[in-house]
């Protein structure tokens, strides 16, 4: 209120000025400046109004990250189980044949299922002390078994070069090396298609050589007992059944993955892993789950996973003796 008083009583001064100035052109144009600029100031017209303030950005949205769901693994074949008589057709393994299979069998299966160490690729498990092996789909289904006939040497490692020749090798040198073994099929030098699993070494898997008389090697790979399956030079003799129905249609599109299980440590220790407790018994186990999947047999454990490691490029074609051991 005081504030418009002095104002007004301002304007008034002014106005009487100009009423006196009328006969001075120069006072009465700076007198109407001053009405001017006093109205302007009454209007607001020189204040300086405040910029309302931004208004607040929105809160951040809480991303919740998902993980991404597996999808489930494809229905369980029935597994096949291939004798070694090779004009006999396989047959469906009246049970889960895991039940049967060895500690270190499960073992491995298990730690591969869990750990994934197969990545995504089919696999072959060589149990070298009861002379079988196990063929399983890339999500770690049984799919078949057969005996095989193994190097006539006990050991997991090479004792001889690839360059020796087979006559001078002694028996218990010729061993069939154990290991994890990226593998695919290729031609050795007559033009048979082979399992190249060891390619320094050229240890193979192949079907049953026919040998000499005396290694009776068709009579030995049709027996019941495994201690006479130790005949070859090295490489893995298998069923030509098994060869031809599930080793080349799963190898062919590409790599998979070769577990040959030592005899004289255990898997554990020569693949890195620790086994699961053994909290029951494998048979009341795998009747609790669905058959035909290793993972049924045992609870899963924690181990790195390995990537495959492509087998040797001078490995595409192997001798004639690498296949006929």
């Amino acid at each position: 209120m005081r504030n418009r008083y002095y104002r007004k009583r301002a304007d008034l001064a002014i106005y009487q000025a100009i009423a006196g100035m009328n006969k001075h052109p120069t006072i009465l144009a700076l007198a109407i400046s001053l009405v001017l600029a006093s109205g302007a100031s009454h209007a607001g017209i020189f204040s300086k109004k405040a910029k309302p303030a931004p208004p607040p950005p929105p809160e951040p949205v809480a991303v919740v990250a998902v993980a991404p769901v597996e999808p489930p693994p494809p229905p369980a074949p029935i597994p096949l189980e291939f004798s070694g008589n090779q004009k006999a057709a396989p047959l469906p393994a009246p049970m889960d044949r895991l039940q049967s299979a060895s500690r270190e069998v499960l073992d491995t299966v298990q730690w591969v299922a869990a750990s994934k160490d197969n990545a995504g690729l089919p696999f072959v498990v060589v149990d070298k002390v009861n002379a079988q092996v196990y063929a399983f789909t890339p999500a770690a289904q049984l799919k078949a078994t057969a005996p095989v006939l193994l190097g006539a040497g006990v050991g997991d490692k090479m004792l001889v070069g690839p360059d020796a020749p087979m006559s001078a090798i002694p028996p218990e040198k010729r061993i069939t090396p154990a290991g994890r073994y990226p593998s695919k099929l290729v031609k050795d030098n007559h033009g048979k298609v082979v399992l190249l699993v060891d390619g320094p070494n050229l240890i193979t898997m192949h079907v049953v050589a026919k040998g000499t008389p005396a290694q009776r090697r068709a009579e030995r790979l049709a027996s019941v007992a495994a201690n006479d399956n130790r005949v070859s030079y090295g490489c893995i003799n298998v069923p030509p059944a098994f060869f031809a129905t599930v080793l080349d249609p799963d190898f062919r599109p590409k790599q998979g993955i070769v577990y040959v299980l030592p005899e004289k440590t255990t898997p554990g220790q020569m693949f890195g892993f620790q086994p699961a407790a053994v909290t029951a018994p494998a048979t009341a186990v795998a009747a609790a789950q669905a058959p035909g999947t290793a993972a049924a047999v045992q609870a899963p454990i924690q181990a790195p996973v390995q990537a495959p490691q492509a087998p040797p490029a001078s490995a595409g074609v192997v001798t004639s003796e690498a296949a006929a051991q």
